[in-house]
């Protein structure tokens, strides 16, 4: 909704350049940090609401307009469109977002002399709206709001549920919540939940999912490390790894694409206090690594963060870890991030299919090379927050095929929202919250 104060036809202008960037390659995150604070909030809720709508509304641009206008024009056009093709979703009345879409028109010198276009194509929108919508009906992007090629690779990967994962992705992901149970029990903090008005069921081993989402300033406890913000899919990571494993010995862990330092985190927590694990954090990115000493810092938690590639142990292992062998790896992998569309929106309207090859390969050389630092009789657990074969499954298949000291141990596979562990179709229960991922648990032989 519009911050307070501030007209709709100045943050329509601002959605309308946000969308522009993306449209260039730029990420939702850059493109609103761009956005004066005080009207990102607004921004970011309305810019969300466009993409999730924004393959209905570009078919409905081409049929209002069949020649394409300006780039500037056309993502001003599809903005209003987005927000009012759908009336159930609609944030505003009709009338005024067209007015105020004009408004904003005139407002760049860009778009101000296209006013009257957008005024004529919005206006028989309003008049024709059921023929309109009939007639882009049939369109696989605008019905299922991601490109075409996403969606014929979804139902190729998932025959049976690809309908499920699209629906999923049109909504907005709640907030959940994962419990440092080296502080609280889940049915504690629940309990501090409910005492500050928050309503949260539980999900998973440590998880809580919120009834609706609330700054993290408000959650009990939050800055003395109770509690901290990841989705129940990325909460399954440490007990995978850690689970059957002997916490009473030292034991050496990588976790070779760490930022924000959510799974580090959970490693040590789930660990607990008394356990001796040694975990190093590895992420490419400085600033990114960052994240994760602020991460530890909060959660009273320590590792050994160093800023280095990971498919490059020759810049790092030997010496900064005196090249000793890992008992255990968690390798987190570079991907499209195609399982994460419920939080990122802008996800669909980025990718090619192209980024899914180009990553596949990343991946495997990520594993190829973190193989031969694994402990005989370690673990390394592979996963993406992607729900394309290529990623996953077909990913581990490859690994194992060339891999003759690999063995594959009892894991989730692909986790798929709005889908249970059984393969059962649950939206509405928390069994089947969380976003899009998967894992692979691998073993090396003994020696």
């Amino acid at each position: 909704m519009p911050a307070q104060g501030v007209a709709l036809s100045r943050q329509l202008h601002a959605v309308a350049l946000a969308l522009q960037g993306i449209r260039q390659g730029r990420s939702g995150t850059v493109v609103l940090e761009a956005v004066a604070p005080a009207l990102r909030p607004g921004v970011q809720a309305l810019l969300f609401q466009v993409l999730r709508h924004l393959g209905c509304a570009q078919a409905l641009a081409r049929a209002l307009a069949p020649r394409k206008p300006a780039p500037a024009v056309d993502a001003l056009l599809c903005v209003a469109l987005a927000l009012c093709c759908d009336p159930e979703q609609a944030l505003y009345e009709p009338f005024t977002l067209v007015n105020q879409t004009v408004e904003a028109a005139k407002q760049d010198t860009g778009t101000r002399a296209q006013a009257g276009f957008l005024n004529a194509c919005l206006r028989r929108f309003l008049r024709e709206s059921a023929s309109l919508l009939q007639a882009v009906g049939d369109d696989v992007q605008a019905r299922w709001n991601h490109p075409h090629w996403w969606v014929q690779r979804l139902r190729q990967d998932h025959p049976q549920h690809w309908q499920q994962v699209l629906q999923a992705n049109r909504q907005q992901a709640p907030m959940v919540l994962r419990v440092n149970q080296q502080k609280n029990s889940l049915l504690q903090y629940q309990q501090a939940l409910e005492a500050v008005g928050i309503a949260a069921v539980a999900v998973g081993e440590a998880g809580l999912i919120l009834q609706r989402a609330v700054p993290v300033q408000m959650l009990p406890g939050f800055a003395e490390g109770w509690v901290s913000v990841q989705d129940a899919a990325a909460q399954q990571a440490a007990p995978l790894l850690l689970a059957g494993m002997d916490l009473s010995r030292p034991l050496r862990v990588l976790d070779a694409c760490a930022a924000p330092g959510g799974k580090t985190a959970h490693l040590l927590e789930y660990a607990g206090t008394g356990a001796p694990l040694q975990v190093t954090a590895l992420e490419i990115d400085a600033q990114r690594a960052q994240r994760i000493h602020g991460t530890l810092e909060r959660l009273g938690l320590q590792a050994q963060v160093l800023v280095a590639d990971a498919s490059h142990p020759q810049d790092w292992w030997q010496q900064q870890c005196a090249g000793a062998l890992f008992d255990a790896i968690l390798l987190d992998a570079p991907c499209t991030a195609s399982g994460i569309v419920r939080r990122h929106p802008d996800v669909p309207w980025l990718r090619r299919e192209s980024d899914i090859a180009q990553l596949a390969q990343i991946q495997a050389r990520l594993l190829d090379t973190l193989w031969p630092l694994l402990q005989p009789g370690g673990r390394l657990l592979y996963c993406t927050c992607s729900v394309f074969r290529a990623e996953g499954a077909g990913q581990v298949q490859a690994f194992l095929a060339r891999q003759s000291t690999a063995r594959h141990l009892p894991s989730p596979g692909h986790l798929l929202p709005g889908v249970d562990a059984a393969g059962r179709v649950v939206m509405d229960s928390p069994d089947g919250e969380h976003d899009g991922f998967f894992y692979a648990l691998l073993q090396k032989a003994p020696a």
